[in-house]
């Protein structure tokens, strides 16, 4: 259980860093998009992408809680 713990807890921070890299260039192609290309959604639109991310960390996190109260 203990492995399982520590696996859940790498995959929730690294699915957070994934989120941060995936959202900020989402975020910088709508701003360029906005000036260049004239896109008319705002910028802000990119940050929706990060609810899949959000989902799939909380349930890496509640797994790895779980996985850690049963190996005590």
């Amino acid at each position: 259980m203990k492995k399982l713990c520590c696996l859940f807890t790498v995959l929730a921070v690294l699915l957070s860093d994934v989120m941060c890299a995936a959202v900020a260039y989402n975020y910088r192609g709508m701003l360029c998009g906005i000036e260049h290309a004239g896109f008319s959604a705002p910028a802000n639109i990119a940050f929706l992408g990060a609810i899949p991310f959000l989902a799939g960390i909380l349930v890496c996190a509640v797994l790895a809680m779980v996985f850690f109260k049963k190996a005590k």
